[in-house]
């Protein structure tokens, strides 16, 4: 029978994951359930599970702050995501599996199945082409190819970025502004995943600066400046910017 750990930061979630689990009556026993990095690099130093149920962003970091932290241990890991488009690519290069919410029970069974399927090796051979990604995804900086030359953008200070008829400006918080002649899709994969959201068809915002988000449906920068949330990106934003 396998041991496992739910780590997932949102209460229903993680019942209704247990209640899923356990009706499907798999191998499976569940140690515990955590919310966060810090409790789940505990709980799971203790237990030793074979496998993790691990959300993509919990209280106090995310879901490779904590394979960061126990590469002492040997599990498989099944990931719960909601909106980490910039994970899924790193997940599917290292071929493990992944649920989108909300769970779907019958995903959540075709996981599992893999899960007891694949030996811990062969696992624990993947995580480490999905940490790989993650690492390389880390970038802290920016170089824009401008008409008078090569523009190093440091992405703390970038608070958005706007694209209008296939050129793309950055903007930074001390005024300055940069435009590049490229669609703000050419640039979207490469913003520090953690902080930056596509609000909009048009728009890249650092959430680090949103002031306030009213019910409208436009974000206030620090700056004062008002950017648009599109309806269908609504929900991923509110949930993104709560998860701050």
């Amino acid at each position: 029978m396998l041991k496992a750990l739910i780590v997932e930061d949102e209460l229903y979630i993680r019942k209704g994951l247990l209640a899923m689990i356990t009706s499907l009556n798999k191998e499976i026993s569940i140690l515990g359930e955590c919310e966060s990095v810090k409790e789940a690099v505990v709980v799971a130093n203790a237990c030793k599970p074979d496998l993790i149920f691990l959300d993509i962003n919990l209280l106090d970091g995310n879901a490779f702050d904590f394979l960061e932290q126990t590469t002492n241990l040997k599990y498989n890991v099944i990931f719960i995501t909601a909106y980490e488009q910039y994970a899924l690519q790193a997940l599917k290069n290292g071929a493990v599996d992944y649920i989108l919410k909300p769970v779907d029970i019958e995903e959540l069974e075709v996981a599992i199945d893999k899960a007891i399927e694949t030996k811990i090796e062969v696992a624990q051979e993947q995580l480490q082409v999905v940490k790989s990604e993650m690492i390389d995804r880390k970038k802290e900086k920016l170089v824009l190819r401008l008409q008078e030359g090569l523009q190093v953008i440091e992405f703390k200070f970038l608070t958005h970025c706007k694209s209008d008829k296939g050129y793309t400006t950055f903007y930074l918080n001390d005024g300055k502004s940069y435009i590049a002649s490229k669609p703000i899709k050419e640039f979207e994969n490469q913003f520090p995943e953690k902080n930056f959201m596509r609000t909009h068809q048009s728009y890249v915002v650092n959430l680090s600066f949103v002031d306030k988000y009213d019910k409208n449906g436009y974000i206030f920068l620090k700056s004062g400046e008002k950017i648009p949330v599109s309806a269908r990106r609504k929900n991923d934003f509110v949930e993104r910017l709560l998860n701050q």
